[in-house]
């Protein structure tokens, strides 16, 4: 596989582990300095993401995504993609469309998620 395709497997994983609150590979996918923004406004850590899961903080119930960009400067690649998202975070229904951009970089042997953020674009 060529590292643009390693990224978009990774992006699937990801994904999966996000719908079914997959510790454990969240775990693995997430680099342990991670600074992300959320559509709160919020930045959180890798910590706060995965405890957010693990304490059912959030619950994602669909997610589905489309209009994917994968882009490389270096070793370093910068995924966008849109996601159509129904959850709920902290008693809160969510539930419409959101912009992600994430970056990748292949550290400690494996591709890592180190930063991204999250806004809604729709309802």
């Amino acid at each position: 596989m060529t590292p643009s395709e390693q990224i978009v497997a990774c992006e699937n994983r990801l994904l999966q582990a996000l719908k079914t609150g997959d510790t454990k590979v969240l775990d693995e996918l997430i680099h342990e300095d991670l600074i992300f923004n959320i559509p709160t406004g919020e930045t959180i850590t890798k910590a706060m993401d995965i405890h957010n899961y693990s304490s059912g903080i959030l619950i994602v119930s669909e997610i589905q995504a489309s209009d994917q960009v994968v882009k490389a400067i270096d070793d370093v690649y910068s995924v966008a993609v849109t996601l159509e998202l129904k959850a709920k975070y902290a008693g809160q229904n969510i539930d419409g469309k959101y912009r992600y951009l994430r970056v990748w970089k292949f550290t400690e042997n494996s591709w890592k998620v180190i930063a991204g953020s999250g806004f809604q674009i729709h309802r």
